[in-house]
């Protein structure tokens, strides 16, 4: 299985041995998207990876390889000064086969966020079809390349997002593709000391909210710092897990990870209690973070629907 691969901003080029550390050496954002679809005559996955620290934005798009045994790569880093790169594609070979890689970021809105929210678009080309298109100006980037659309419209997989705060962590998610955005809220209350014991007397809680409506509320959360619980939004259930171990047993930089895993409502039982058991259990001592490191695990690669989504989030805590 191929394991996560998470870009350092593609600033020096090296291969760092481990991803968490360096997420914490350069404190970036980062978000990945996994999407399927059909490329070179195969079923394969795209990560696209969007990342921002204080010197630049970076975008990478990579494609695997034949049984998930390598990737191929584009990497791009938005300097300031690099205005040239803002804006070109790039050409590379899957398994023999031509797959090209365009992009415009020219006036790409970021509004402070790591992933651009309009004026810009990420097309993905083979076969003389764009098989992944990302962003507002469509109509420019099939100009541009000159290809139709796939037929096979591609499924997003999953979605991953390194998140930094002191108390409160937040991100924006469809849960899937005809839904409306929604904003989701982790707020860690009270502090403790590294034995668990609460520094202001108080036990210390946490909260999830999701469009402003409270919908986890965990008190004494360091006897309850892994689990889960089901809730439902509009038709759709979703699991939520949650691990905040390190968060409270381990000082520094640590990061606690929680995962939202949507289920539709018209899954057959048998489905939804093998989507709903926990990835995790109170009889081991596996943090939930050591379970999700290939991608043909938790984040699910099989051919239904929108239900294989799984929003991953870790959220690093800053004191």
């Amino acid at each position: 299985m191929m394991q996560d691969s998470i870009p350092a901003c593609f600033s020096a080029g090296e291969k760092l041995s481990d991803d968490h550390a360096a997420v914490t050496r350069s404190g970036q954002s980062i978000f990945m998207s996994v999407y399927r679809t059909k490329i070179a005559d195969q079923c394969r996955l795209i990560t696209v990876t969007w990342c921002k620290n204080l010197l630049l934005h970076g975008l990478s798009v990579s494609v695997d390889g034949s049984s998930g045994d390598g990737q191929y790569t584009c990497k791009v880093e938005l300097k300031p000064w690099y205005f040239w790169r803002k804006q070109g594609s790039k050409h590379f070979l899957v398994d023999s086969k031509p797959v090209d890689i365009f992009w415009d970021l020219k006036a790409a809105k970021f509004n402070g966020e790591t992933e651009p929210s309009s004026e810009y678009y990420v097309a993905v080309v083979c076969d003389e079809e764009v098989i992944l298109l990302l962003g507002d100006l469509k109509k420019d980037a099939y100009r541009k390349t000159g290809c139709r659309p796939a037929l096979i419209e591609p499924i997003l997989v999953s979605r991953k997002e390194h998140v930094f705060g002191k108390k409160k962590f937040s991100t924006r998610v469809k849960f899937h593709d005809k839904g409306r955005m929604h904003e989701i809220s982790i707020e860690c209350k009270n502090r403790i000391n590294s034995s668990g014991i609460s520094i202001d007397g108080v036990d210390p809680e946490m909260e999830i909210r999701i469009d402003g409506k409270l919908f986890i509320h965990v008190k004494h959360l360091q006897w309850k710092f892994r689990g889960n619980e089901s809730i439902h939004l509009n038709k759709v259930r979703i699991e939520v897990y949650w691990d905040v171990h390190d968060w409270i047993f381990n000082p520094g930089l640590r990061h606690a990870l929680f995962i939202f895993k949507p289920v539709l409502l018209s899954t057959s039982p048998s489905s939804v209690s093998e989507l709903s058991s926990p990835p995790f259990s109170s009889s081991t001592s596996t943090p939930l973070s050591s379970q999700t490191g290939s991608s043909g695990s938790i984040e699910g690669l099989n051919s239904n629907n929108s239900s294989d989504f799984c929003l991953f989030l870790y959220a690093w805590k800053v004191e």
